[in-house]
């Protein structure tokens, strides 16, 4: 009975070596197809759509509470910078204005007497015909009255202000985008009640993808063609890189200034930019696989397996542009590698392979 059970063991485990050899050879014999990278024929330019944005857009409020009264502009007007676009019911301000008035001039006839009886304790006082003690008291009355006098003209100043504050200018040249407010209406402070826009500078506002940031910077060469003049091309220049990319579209913003001399463009219309890369990156070597070679990691990096000497080798890739010929690769592999597109998923870093097909 016991020599029956050490046979039944042994038979196992003869049953499991079998099992882990024919594993082994079929991992070793896995097929697979490779290919040759190729240079790539990617543009040197990337071309990028956007929207066109006023370099100045403000939304205006009245700078004090107030009734509307008047309104010299409607949208679509223009106007240049200090232009008078609304006007509150300055009838309480003028009040308080004419009331602040009055008591500056209260208080520079107080001064003028108080000064009268300085100058006049003076002679009284070289004949001692006054005791110190008043002269000390007309000198100390004249400090008062200058003090108030001074409250009394800022109290005029402020009550001015607040008078001209009824009105409102335009900070800017531009256009009424859009009229918010009626005359009748009650207005408050951080109400709006007009929206101008700048439309002499625009800006283009594109989003680029992570994969280019560091082939595009300020003193790239950028071309913007509007779609509302699909037959002009404007010089533009990059104006800011916003280094943080945006997760859901895995993009950054760039925005570009657009030179358009006598051309006016609509702020909220789209165009088209067209960038030059860095020559930094033009000059270096780039090449091309296709899409089926790449591994994508858990932390979203990328890599590729190298077939060399009949053993599969895990490179790491950094890749650019994806397009319908491929994905470019930018620094990994080399134009000499075999590239594995079929059998990759279940190949694992230096094991042997066969090669069952190559493509060029």
């Amino acid at each position: 009975m016991k020599n029956h059970y050490h046979l039944k063991l042994a038979c196992v485990f003869l049953f499991v070596l079998s099992g882990l050899m024919t594993s082994t050879v079929l991992l070793a014999e896995t097929p697979v197809t490779v290919v040759s990278p190729e240079k790539s024929k990617v543009s040197d330019n990337l071309s990028l759509s956007g929207t066109l944005t006023a370099e100045k857009q403000a939304m205006l409020s009245p700078r004090v509470d107030g009734l509307v009264s008047k309104v010299f502009v409607d949208a679509g007007s223009k106007v240049k910078k200090g232009d008078l676009l609304l006007e509150l019911d300055p009838a309480l301000s003028k009040q308080v204005l004419a009331q602040a008035k009055a008591a500056t001039a209260e208080a520079q006839a107080a001064r003028n007497e108080a000064q009268r009886l300085v100058d006049e304790a003076k002679g009284l006082r070289e004949k001692n015909y006054i005791s110190a003690s008043e002269n000390a008291s007309r000198l100390s009355n004249l400090n008062l009255s200058e003090a108030a006098l001074m409250a009394a003209k800022a109290a005029e100043a402020s009550a001015q202000e607040q008078l001209s504050r009824h009105r409102l200018p335009a900070p800017f040249s531009g256009v009424i985008s859009a009229k918010l407010t009626e005359v009748g209406e009650w207005v408050n402070r951080g109400t709006t009640v007009l929206e101008l826009v700048a439309t002499n500078k625009v800006r283009l506002d594109v989003k680029v993808p992570q994969e280019r940031f560091s082939e595009i910077n300020r003193h790239s060469q950028v071309e913007v063609i509007p779609d509302v003049f699909p037959d002009e091309r404007f010089k533009g220049t990059i104006n800011a890189i916003v280094p943080v990319s945006d997760p859901q579209a895995r993009a950054f913003l760039v925005r570009i200034l657009i030179d358009t001399g006598d051309i006016s463009l609509l702020p909220g219309t789209s165009a088209k930019a067209i960038i030059g890369l860095n020559d930094n990156q033009q000059k270096q070597q780039r090449i091309i696989i296709p899409r089926d070679a790449l591994l994508l990691h858990p932390d979203g990096g990328y890599s590729v397996f190298v077939v060399k000497d009949g053993v599969a080798k895990r490179h790491k890739v950094h890749i650019g542009t994806q397009s319908s010929q491929g994905v470019t690769i930018l620094s990994g592999i080399t134009l000499d590698d075999k590239v594995v597109t079929r059998g990759n998923e279940v190949l694992r870093d230096g094991q042997s392979i066969t090669i069952v097909e190559s493509a060029q």
